[in-house]
């Protein structure tokens, strides 16, 4: 692997113009290209073999007129008055409703009986004659232009209803370029120049909008779930500048061992650049494998993101060296304050090298851990567990309009309905009953309504409507209680309990709630599989069997910890105001597997970067202690300045109005801080230095069937002094740095 990642960095270096020109064109192609024929982006929300497919489908087949999406357009005035004052401007817009493309029926407030009993609030009902997953945003725009003219008349007129909901895009806060700052920020601290820093961000946009450019394609061939953009988005940032950062620092060490520029952006590409392609994939598998849950939106996310990825891969080990080659010493030469250059000319006088690995904090901590591993173990996991409690009463769901920010028209229709009808009323279901099969027959239907009437959890139960052939029957039900309150799954429950086989319930909340049953059963095979492949995959690059066991049980402690602190924001309330939250909501269902497969591939990015590292130690040295400290000592700034970068970039999604994006980057967040300081910083040095030797076990047998895709050790030419390196950093003694070679 360590051959071809410096064969692909050498030709890009060798001809730097003609790579640029290439990922340019590529762009050019690809982004014109998704303007044009790109599809558009919708939530399949219906779980295969679920009993609310089966609704859906009987619908579809025998029911067409009845399976359709609906909408609605809600009208209201101020507190006193009366809507029927604007029944002119009101009676115009459902006109201009009923013109819209695919809309099928629309009903008149006035006449169809849709007036809040005060008549201050009415809707009006859009029924589309195609499912809700397939109204086209066009169609949703259509509607809000035919109600604009209202608002112009003094009446309040907002678009909500399933479809709306669903097919809602996900918006953007604006937060994401102070995330960017922010990183941008961290870089210059971390490099001392800006030239170093802007290459990073520069690579993260390119391979952001190659892959943004792609999922959009994506969506023409399939259906792609609304949210995958943002949350490719979020990860493409964050491993975009990661990975540029740590071949970047690679190969300015290299530079300050005396290597010239061409010899170490090659040997920069060969250690880093591996360990970039291994990360990557680790990323990717963990994105494809949401496909186990056998859910579209789900696998559509993972797909997406593992673009994303890839695109992040390929630039960093494409159009990283050969930008680098143009820079030259550019990329490695900062301008320093004079106080900073007198403090290092100062250093220079020094016998003792400031900058070895034995004079950084990091080295000196490491080996604190390891003179007293079990204490560190003990209350770093202590702490970790702490955390990780209140995900022991995580409750799932889906969020429903109910939960989006009060900017949007959904939400803000979701509240006039509520205020004017109740809060059931946004939780409709479809009682759906195939009159072929054995159950109840056409005779029984009324008796059937009324034992769905008689629970305490139904507000009322609507007349049946028979298909054409009359063998299938909509029996429309609106519960008391809200969409995501856990009461209406209460309710549906019952409600299927009493209903013979050949009645099926269908419906935003009853679709929903076959979703959360299903992420809840396939969540542990989705658990073990990415948990056995991560194993697998560890054991080869490091032979060894103790490495990445310990690796799966201290990510788990840190995804625990992150779950813990979203169940306390988000469904306890903790420190709600801190993220502009106003209401407690329940854990998005999707959250848990999205977030395993997302955080256990960026775990696994800075397990491979360390423990490269401490295993050409290990290799150099044979003192496992030693081995841990050196490495933690090379990378220590590196990973913490690529732990920084994630987190901001990750907590500026935090301002986003979705509130599965929301808790998406509050976790990401804190499982980065739990992983870059708890985890790397105490847990990994002190369970080395109680492994000892150990660590790096691996059974002749084994050893010698597994093919080598091993860490090996390349030693660098002896530092030199010269003019150009004296803004750059010492090289490191006691031994010269060695270059991590992935073969």
């Amino acid at each position: 692997m360590n051959r071809l990642t410096r064969r692909i960095g050498d030709a890009s270096a060798r001809r730097p113009w003609v790579t640029i020109g290439a990922w340019v064109a590529a762009l050019a192609l690809v982004l014109p290209l998704a303007g044009l024929v790109g599809g558009s982006f919708v939530d399949d929300l219906v779980a295969p073999g679920s009993q609310s497919e089966k609704a859906m489908e009987l619908l579809e087949d025998r029911f067409p007129e009845a399976s359709g999406g609906s909408a609605v357009a809600v009208f209201a005035v101020p507190e006193g008055e009366r809507i029927d004052r604007h029944r002119p401007a009101v009676e115009a817009a459902v006109d201009r409703i009923a013109d819209v493309e695919h809309v099928a029926t629309v009903t008149d407030p006035f006449t169809g009986g849709t007036v809040s009993p005060d008549g201050r609030i009415g809707y009006v009902q859009v029924t589309f004659d195609v499912p809700p997953m397939k109204v086209h945003p066009r169609q949703i725009d259509a509607l809000s232009d035919a109600i604009e003219p209202v608002r112009g008349d003094g009446v309040v007129a907002e678009l909500g209803g399933d479809a709306v909901f669903i097919n809602a895009e996900t918006p953007t806060s604006g937060a994401e370029a102070a995330g960017l700052l922010s990183a941008l920020v961290i870089l210059v601290v971390a490099f001392g120049t800006i030239v170093a820093a802007l290459v990073p961000i520069a690579l993260a946009l390119v391979a952001v909008a190659a892959g943004l450019g792609s999922i959009v394609l994506l969506a023409h061939a399939t259906d792609v779930s609304t949210a995958a953009p943002t949350i490719g988005a979020m990860i493409g940032l964050g491993v975009g500048i990661d990975y540029a950062l740590f071949i970047v620092a690679r190969c300015r060490e290299n530079r300050s061992a005396g290597q010239d520029n061409s010899t170490a952006l090659s040997n920069a590409m060969s250690a880093s650049g591996a360990a970039v392609l291994f990360a990557g994939g680790t990323v990717v598998v963990a994105m494809s494998a949401l496909a186990l849950t056998g859910l579209g939106f789900l696998t559509s996310i993972g797909l997406s993101t593992s673009l994303v990825v890839l695109f992040a891969v390929a630039t960093a080990l494409t159009l990283l060296p050969a930008l680098l080659s143009l820079l030259g010493d550019r990329i490695h030469k900062a301008r320093r304050h004079r106080w900073l250059r007198m403090r290092r000319a100062k250093k220079s006088e020094n016998p003792v090298n400031p900058e070895s690995p034995e004079q950084t904090a990091w080295w000196r901590f490491a080996h604190r851990v390891s003179g007293r591993p079990w204490p560190y173990l003990l209350a770093g996991s202590a702490v970790l567990l702490a955390l990780a409690i209140p995900a022991l009463r995580m409750e799932t769901g889906f969020p429903d309009a109910g939960n989006d920010a009060t900017s949007t028209t959904h939400r803000r229709a979701y509240d006039l309905l509520a205020e004017g009808f109740g809060p059931g009323f946004n939780a409709p279901l479809l009682m759906v009953a195939d009159l072929r099969g054995p159950g109840v027959d056409a005779a029984g239907i009324p008796e059937l309504a009324r034992r769905v009437a008689d629970d305490p959890g139904i507000a009322s139960v609507g007349e049946p409507r028979f298909s054409t052939a009359g063998d299938t029957v909509v029996l429309p039900v609106l519960p008391t209680t809200a969409p995501a309150d856990a009461a209406t799954s209460d309710t549906l429950e019952r409600i299927l309990g009493v209903v013979p086989d050949n009645v099926a319930v269908s419906g935003l909340t009853a679709m929903t709630d076959d979703l959360t049953r299903q992420l809840t059963d396939t969540l542990p095979v989705f658990i073990a599989a990415i948990l056995v492949v991560s194993f697998l995959l560890l054991m080869l690059v490091f032979r060894s069997v103790a490495v990445p066991l310990k690796a799966a049980v201290m990510n788990l402690l840190s995804i625990g910890g992150a779950y813990g602190v979203v169940v306390a924001v988000f469904q306890w309330g903790w420190l709600g105001g801190l993220f502009n939250l106003h209401e407690t909501m329940l854990i998005a269902s999707p959250l848990p597997t999205i977030f395993f497969a997302v955080l256990f591939g960026l775990s696994m990015d800075y397990e491979v970067f360390l423990l490269s590292r401490v295993r050409e130690e290990y290799d150099a040295t044979g003192d496992p202690t030693e081995s841990v400290a050196r490495g933690m000592a090379v990378t220590g700034r590196v990973i913490t300045s690529a732990a920084l970068i994630m987190t901001v970039v990750f907590l500026s999604f935090v301002a986003n109005p979705s509130p599965l994006v929301k808790m998406m980057g509050l976790g990401l967040a804190t499982a980065i801080v739990l992983d870059a300081t708890i985890v790397r910083m105490v847990l990994v040095p002190a369970s080395m230095a109680l492994l000892g030797r150990a660590a790096w076990w691996l059974p002749r047998p084994l050893d010698r069937r597994l093919p080598r895709i091993a860490v090996e050790t390349v030693e660098s030419v002896d530092a030199v002094e010269s003019d150009e390196s004296d803004d750059l950093p010492s090289p490191p003694e006691p031994t010269p740095a060695p270059t991590a070679r992935i073969s």
